[in-house]
């Protein structure tokens, strides 16, 4: 969701090659899968994504292949030099059984190249935005598999309509997650109305339903309010919640995507939410035009894309912040984060449905330029 919600695809490009080539059995030999951290003489040091680090040596009748992301067949895999391998390759290991206690020795290893994963992920990425919708769950049936949908604020906002069936991939992000690669298959009862969703699939003209491919959902809150304090060793803020009236503390991971909203642009973006047309702002020549849009007509999620990029040193005590972020009472991490937003405040209701639809955009427009 954190912008960051697509752009975490990539992670889940290299699952299917978990099981290539590899086949159930009381003699089936060790292995694990991570990322290529460290290369010295013939040995590579394997960060994996449950148990750690590890040392692997290569002896030099290894046979290594390189498949391309989601690949299951290795008779189209490529044999490779162990040269070819790189820091950043992703790399499934299969350890020799026989290999002398206490060391980790490889029988077969198979690579997917850093450089074919960020392909890869640019063209998801780029299909997630040309075909896909997002925005708010207003309602589920099951037993048609239909999900309607709230999206976009102001003069932008429309009703989508969600077509699922059987093939649909359904899923959803883990409890107190912004990471898409940790979503897991759910079905569509587990989806309900003030969810976040995004799909994938086939659209009309307008845009207004989906076949969907393929969708993923999870369950967020909304808070907005003035910082309280700032940690930078822990990269933590507190905030008083402005709804509940307690304060919380947010986690600003590097996941997090934050950004400033310029004064005007904050102002014709409160205009909007709150029905005006005859804000100074939107009428000012030019206004917010440096970031994208500053006519009448922009859409706000791609204002908010184009504001400028910031990081937890830019954050100020006192400042009026809003985001989403991950569900929680009192601890948070935080998904989406907007700073000067003093203006957003009067119409909050409104803002929070703007910021609710943008972190399932953020970022995916920026990145297919």
């Amino acid at each position: 969701m954190t912008s960051t919600w697509i752009i975490r695809i990539s992670l889940l490009l290299f699952i299917g090659c978990a099981g290539v080539g590899i086949h159930a059995g009381a003699q089936t030999p060790p292995r694990f899968l991570g990322t290529i951290t460290a290369i010295s003489g013939n040995t590579l040091t394997v960060t994996t994504d449950v148990d750690g680090v590890h040392q692997v040596n290569v002896p030099a009748a290894t046979p290594i292949k390189r498949i391309a992301p989601g690949q299951k067949d290795l008779n189209a895999a490529e044999t490779i030099a162990f040269t070819d391998l790189a820091v950043g390759d992703r790399a499934l290991v299969k350890l020799d059984p026989d290999a002398p206690a206490g060391t980790e020795s490889a029988l077969q290893i198979i690579a997917v190249k850093q450089a074919d994963m960020a392909l890869k992920q640019k063209r998801d990425l780029e299909s997630w935005q040309l075909h896909g919708v997002g925005g708010l769950v207003r309602s589920v049936d099951a037993s048609t598999g239909l999900i309607t949908l709230s999206s976009g604020s102001g003069a932008t906002a429309k009703t989508i309509i969600v077509h699922t069936t059987r093939t649909t991939m359904l899923k959803r992000y883990a409890p107190a997650s912004v990471r898409f690669d940790a979503a897991q298959p759910e079905p569509i009862d587990t989806i309900h109305a003030g969810d976040q969703l995004r799909a994938r699939g086939a659209k009309n003209v307008d845009g207004t339903e989906i076949a969907a491919e393929e969708i993923v959902s999870g369950s967020f809150r909304n808070i907005s309010g003035s910082i309280a304090s700032l940690d930078a060793a822990a990269s933590t803020i507190t905030i008083k919640d402005l709804a509940t009236k307690k304060p919380v503390t947010i986690h600003i991971t590097t996941d997090a995507q934050m950004r400033q909203l310029p004064e005007m642009m904050a102002r014709m973006l409160a205009a909007r939410l709150k029905g005006s047309t005859n804000s100074s702002a939107a009428s000012t020549p030019n206004g917010g035009a440096g970031h994208g849009n500053g006519n009448s007509g922009g859409d706000p999620q791609q204002m908010l894309n184009r504001a400028p990029v910031i990081q937890f040193a830019d954050l100020k005590k006192g400042e009026a912040v809003m985001l989403v972020s991950t569900e929680g009472a009192t601890d948070v991490t935080a998904i989406t984060l907007l700073a000067g937003v003093e203006p957003l405040l009067e119409a909050p209701a409104a803002s929070q449905n703007l910021l609710s639809n943008w972190s399932m955009n953020s970022g995916a427009p920026e990145i297919a330029q």
